[in-house]
């Protein structure tokens, strides 16, 4: 039996969090004696190895802790957003059946001494719900193990020396956040600098952040890009590495990030929760010039699912992995897990190019696939062709119903400051660059695109928002 209080004791003399925000920080020694401290309070009340435990603690330092502490204390993990409501709140409880609530409230003294009984290194050690504040939630399980593996595949890609000031702009209550951006750093040795969900106007700060902060390495979505390259001034400080993923990547916002942070080490990343984090990433200079690049996988294999059903390692079709870091399996869910496995391999639900030489490139997603008259079209590729229009800041495609074709192709729009809404000049633009099937047939106009709580766009969320009458 191996005991993860050990997790926290893999951690390098050099790692530190710290709260941008509050100012708070804990050295390695000072990580440690927190786990210790909150893991006896955890064990306090009768857990026993398998029992679930919630962390909910509204600042992001001490929701690691918690996170970690629930480990040293034999207890399942699971990670879910601090600002849910009190149905959404059930709706997790009904799903994994926890027996605590870590959500920042002090924790009662237990009534006798505690023990803390330890996991197994391949027992369930973290759950992450990818779904379902609404109807019943999918949660993801991993081991210490999985973590492990893919925290080690991280900085054996990224190099140890480059995280050495790492800033996590994400929430961490999910794998990019939690396992990339604040894992995968920490046993690298580095300093975490949480800034979690900056709005607009802290958004301005960002480039006077990353010189004060002297940042090495950064993660984040393009959609936080999107925002900040319009508010924040450059830094005079270079980045060694910047990761963008989570989301389609355009190749016009990709080189927009690498003029602003004044480096090419910007990667395109792929990666899932089922893979405990990144799968893998390719640099600018590698594209050629692309949308959606990804490169290689770091560790495993990647394969695609061909139009025959047949698993071939070149060609065009689902993107197919097999990681060492993969999921344990969906919680109480066996028939997903089924279902996402083809002849060994994982089904990532990735659309995508596999060269000869493993280098692959996204295309799309097979649930946001648009049927137009048997003609298939991905959400994504139209997303990137809007927002190559110059008064076009975000893009987001859909299908709509349509009697002829089945399918046709509707986008909602967010459009520069000051520009005027014309779709028939929209559509026009679009009929110069691309085949008249993959035009959009309606346009929208909104504000914002609405985002889930994990900063995702739900295609069908934002074809109710722009169907919404004004």
């Amino acid at each position: 039996m191996t005991r993860n209080a050990a997790f926290a004791g893999l951690l390098p003399p050099t790692s530190r969090l710290a709260n941008v925000t509050t100012g708070e920080e804990f050295d390695a020694a000072r990580i440690v004696a927190a786990v210790s401290a909150r893991a006896m309070r955890i064990a306090g009340h009768a857990i026993t190895p398998g029992d679930r435990v919630v962390v909910a603690h509204p600042d992001p330092l001490h929701y690691v802790i918690d996170l970690i502490a629930c480990w040293e204390a034999g207890a399942v993990a699971v990670a879910i957003n601090s600002k849910l409501g009190p149905d959404e709140r059930q709706i997790v409880q009904d799903a994994v059946g926890a027996v605590l609530w870590l959500d920042g409230s002090e924790i009662p003294a237990a009534a006798g001494p505690a023990t803390a009984r330890p996991l197994n290194l391949d027992d369930a050690a973290l759950i992450l719900m990818t779904s379902g504040t609404t109807g019943r939630p999918k949660g993801i399980a991993h081991s210490i193990r999985s973590l492990l593996l893919r925290t080690s595949l991280n900085i054996a890609a990224i190099g140890a020396g480059t995280m050495r000031e790492s800033l996590c702009v994400l929430p961490v209550f999910f794998g990019h956040g939690l396992i990339g951006n604040v894992l995968t750093p920490l046993l690298a040795g580095g300093r975490v600098h949480l800034w979690q969900g900056p709005d607009m106007k802290a958004l301005a700060g960002l480039g006077g952040l990353l010189d004060a902060r002297t940042i090495s390495f950064m993660s984040s979505v393009p959609s936080f890009w999107k925002l900040a390259l319009r508010v924040s001034p450059r830094p005079q400080h270079l980045l060694d590495r910047i990761h963008v993923g989570s989301a389609p990547l355009s190749i016009e916002l990709w080189r927009d990030i690498a003029a602003w942070a004044g480096t090419r080490a910007v990667y395109n990343m792929l990666g899932m929760t089922e893979t405990a984090n990144w799968i893998g990433g390719g640099a600018l200079d590698e594209a050629g010039g692309a949308d959606g690049y990804v490169g290689t996988a770091w560790g495993g294999a990647l394969a695609v699912l061909d139009e025959t059903g047949g698993v071939v390692r070149s060609g065009r079709g689902e993107v197919l992995v097999q990681s060492p870091s993969l999921m344990l399996g969906y919680w109480q869910r066996p028939d997903l897990y089924a279902a996402a496995f083809v002849d060994g391999w994982f089904r990532t639900g990735d659309v995508g190019a596999l060269s000869g030489t493993g280098q692959l490139t996204l295309v799309g997603r097979l649930k946001s696939e648009i049927n137009r008259g048997g003609i298939k079209i991905q959400a994504e590729e139209i997303d990137m062709l809007l927002e190559r229009h110059p008064e076009i800041v975000e893009a987001c495609a859909f299908g709509i119903p349509d009697e002829l074709a089945g399918e046709a192709i509707a986008a909602a729009v967010v459009l520069r400051p000051g520009a005027h809404f014309d779709p028939d000049a929209i559509k026009a633009w679009c009929r110069e660059r691309v085949r008249a099937e993959a035009v959009p047939g309606r346009l929208y106009s909104l504000e914002a695109i609405p985002r889930n709580d994990r900063g995702k766009v739900v295609r069908a969320d934002v074809r109710t928002a722009a169907e919404r009458p004004s």
